[in-house]
């Protein structure tokens, strides 16, 4: 197969990029991964987004970057120094990325940096595309400066894609295997009155979509990476239990989830929800795998 560029790729060991990386090489891209650790393969050149530190010199050559790094948003309580570890990890690393991409000569012509669909915060059941304004609460702000710290990649004149993510459906690992797991048990059922909307999409259509906004040079800004159909919290807890053949009768009390995970992440990720829209990858007219949660669900379980 033709060479089709050189990637970069940071979060190469995460849920998605465990996926992206072999996806790419197998499409025929080149791929080098950003890691923290001293490079112990060709493929690996060091950064350090604590320390403020990247080896310019191994980004050299590349034609696009795909950014995924970030501490993990639903790993613990959100305590004060956890949510600095959130915001850290996101804002600084872009910035530190972006720059360096902003030095390289000649420039990368694409920078494809994550960011999420909790940028909409909570918003009911109002359909939100990329043109709904930025909402309220941590991961809002969070996502805001998140998307502000690539502006030294665009403003350098490479075209910048900020992916705002749903939730990630993989087969293993990630949102599902957590949700899945009091199905098996017995003992699912929805958050509060499960009115709250579920912007989601799979692994394998995210990892396309990635790829997709690296190679269309008409797509750039905020774009929106979740499947067509959103659904409710009730309607994805009754669509588990019909896959997983399981009951799905016992809700989950708010005052229950605040207390066992504190009040902004239960609000922010559990109880609150965003009816997102993919409007830009469907003006642009990318395909997806699944678009519609049950048929989705069979696949992945």
């Amino acid at each position: 197969m033709a060479e089709r560029g050189k990637i970069a790729v940071t979060g190469a060991t995460g849920l998605v990029g465990c996926e992206l990386v072999p996806t790419l090489r197998r499409n025929g891209f080149d791929v080098v991964r950003l890691v923290r650790h001293a490079p112990g393969a060709d493929d690996e050149v060091r950064w350090d987004p604590a320390a403020g530190t990247i080896d310019v010199e191994g980004l050299r050559g590349i034609t696009g970057a795909i950014h995924l790094a970030g501490d993990n948003v639903a790993s613990g309580r959100w305590t004060e120094a956890k949510k600095a570890r959130i915001r850290d990890s996101r804002v600084s690393g872009t910035a530190l990325l972006a720059g360096a991409l902003a030095e390289l000569s000649p420039r990368p012509r694409v920078l494809v940096s994550a960011s999420g669909v909790g940028y909409y915060g909570a918003c009911g059941d109002q359909a939100l595309d990329e043109s709904a304004p930025q909402g309220s609460g941590f991961l809002a702000s969070v996502c805001g400066e998140w998307e502000g710290a690539a502006h030294a990649a665009r403003d350098a004149g490479i075209r910048v894609v900020n992916a705002r993510i749903g939730v990630v459906l993989a087969p293993r690992g990630g949102a599902l295997a957590k949700m899945k797991m009091p199905f098996l048990l017995g003992v699912g059922g929805r958050i509060g009155d499960g009115t709250q909307y579920m912007s989601w999409i799979t692994l394998e259509d995210l990892v396309s979509a990635l790829i997709f906004a690296l190679e269309r040079d008409d797509l750039e800004g905020p774009v929106n990476f979740v499947s067509p159909t959103p659904v409710t919290n009730a309607d994805f807890t009754a669509t588990l239990g019909r896959v997983l053949k399981r009951p799905a009768l016992l809700p989950v009390p708010k005052f229950a989830l605040r207390l066992g995970v504190g009040s902004d992440m239960a609000n922010e990720m559990l109880i609150g929800g965003a009816r997102v829209i993919p409007a830009s990858l469907h003006a642009h007219g990318f395909r997806w795998e699944h678009t519609t949660l049950e048929p989705a669900l069979r696949s992945l379980l």
